[in-house]
């Protein structure tokens, strides 16, 4: 059988068994799609069935999480952890807290996950967890009794050399807190069991602008392949959380104007750019208030709230998808191009649906797919990891060399695999394939397990 018969059966057989979950086998298709050169010319990874066995979860664990609201209503939601590959290191992945939160959506995210640390060069496998709790219109007491609900049960399935789970959507350093005091209580242990803490009892500096930073690091290097900067460039953004507010910071620090992005509510447009003053306006908006940013066109009358529109529409020069999967469809796509669009760079996974990606590709822009743009965050969880294992802090300025280092080898890798591989340019096959090599060869030296 010929290397495409064999995986077009291959694709035909991981449909069947997960016919339901429609992210997670766009995740394998968008891989798997890059892999024929590289099956073609290393054929063990057919005889030892790598694609076969990478596709499948280590181990999914669920389990119900009941907990009591301020009036004493006691509501049960699900949580789940899904432990993906470990090849490399122990499972390393965020923890999400949304109402789109399934196992389907856990397992995309896991297995997106496993390439991601991959590229980053550090020994981390692919994990992914969270539940179906919403954090938004929650007391703190609420939050955290929630929290540690979760931990009663997930506490069993984590650890320092096993997993080592993040923040994600909806679960930041406050979450992070709760769940880390309820896993000391319940161990007894004081080890770094979680990522994204705060500084002052194990966090490293920088983690929470580490994902959004290392977005504007990777599309300084890919702007740097054509001998471009961003110096005057117009660019928009979705999402204005963690990641995206700190893309915002980094883009302007780079010398960048960011005319648009957006929350759940709409979108702004705002023409003379975000400054130092706006940006700390939506700091205090988004990460303390947690308001919407509607109060952000209220505040500065020169901008503009859209309700319920996107950002795509607004003429730029670089796009960052920054909130969640399939938000850039097939339309946007056109629309950014037609808008005059030369980079896209996504800030969160899969942000682009397989249209988009298609027409960004034939368009020949700038594209990156997010295990590649946005490992940033991860990266800096891995730092973490080290500060905590040697009982140091680092300052924020070498935490920051050290992502710029990473950032700029992500990079280096994307391009020089895609060469090798006769896809010259392309990020999305060559980040595919620098990440699966690595976790591939890694899989055959410790055998069938």
């Amino acid at each position: 059988m010929n290397t495409k018969n064999y995986l077009s059966q291959f694709l035909e057989d991981v449909r069947r068994k997960n016919s339901s979950q429609k992210v997670f086998l766009q995740a394998v298709e968008e891989v798997v799609q890059t892999l024929t050169p590289v099956l073609e010319q290393k054929p063990l990874y057919i005889k030892e069935k790598i694609l076969e066995r990478i596709v499948e979860p280590e181990r999914m664990i669920s389990f119900r999480v009941p907990w009591r609201d301020d009036k004493g209503e006691i509501h049960v939601n699900r949580g789940y952890r899904v432990q993906f590959n470990s090849a490399l290191g122990p499972y390393k992945g965020g923890i999400r807290f949304h109402s789109s939160v399934t196992e389907d959506s856990l397992k995309f995210l896991a297995f997106e996950q496993t390439f991601k640390n991959s590229l980053t060069t550090l020994p981390l496998g692919g994990g992914k967890g969270g539940s179906d709790f919403d954090t938004r219109g929650k007391s703190d007491n609420e939050v955290m009794r929630f929290c540690h609900a979760f931990i009663d049960e997930l506490y069993h399935h984590i650890g320092y050399h096993t997993d080592v789970p993040a923040g994600d959507l909806g679960c930041g350093a406050r979450e992070i807190g709760y769940m880390f005091g309820q896993y000391k209580k319940l161990t007894n242990d004081f080890t770094c069991v979680f990522t994204g803490k705060k500084p002052n009892w194990g966090g490293s500096l920088l983690r929470p602008q580490a994902t959004g930073y290392g977005v504007g690091y990777f599309a300084q290097n890919m702007l740097a392949t054509r001998g471009d900067d961003f110096k005057g460039k117009v660019c928009v953004i979705s999402g204005a959380g963690n990641v995206g507010i700190h893309t915002i910071e980094k883009l302007t620090q780079l010398g960048a104007k960011v005319v648009g992005f957006m929350d759940y509510d709409g979108s702004i447009y705002d023409k003379d750019g975000v400054d130092e003053e706006k940006l700390a306006f939506l700091k205090d908006l988004v990460f303390v208030r947690r308001g919407s940013i509607k109060e952000y066109a209220q505040k500065f009358p020169h901008a503009v709230f859209r309700a319920g529109k996107k950002t795509w529409d607004i003429p730029c020069d670089c796009a960052f998808p920054t909130a969640c999967e399939n938000e850039l469809d097939g339309d946007d796509a056109k629309t950014l191009l037609k808008n005059g669009c030369t980079l896209v760079c996504e800030g969160a996974n899969m942000p682009s649906t397989p249209k988009a990606v298609g027409a960004f590709k034939a368009a020949k822009i700038l594209y990156s797919p997010g295990k590649a743009s946005n490992a940033g965050g991860v990266a800096v969880s891995g730092l973490e990891m080290t500060q905590n294992s040697m009982r140091i802090y680092w300052t924020a300025q070498e935490v920051d060399d050290y992502l710029k280092r990473i950032m700029h080898s992500i990079h280096t890798s994307c391009l020089n695999y895609a060469q090798e591989f006769a896809q010259k340019g392309d990020y999305m096959a060559g980040a595919n394939i620098a990440g699966f090599i690595k976790v591939a060869d890694s899989m055959i030296d410790q055998g069938l397990v």
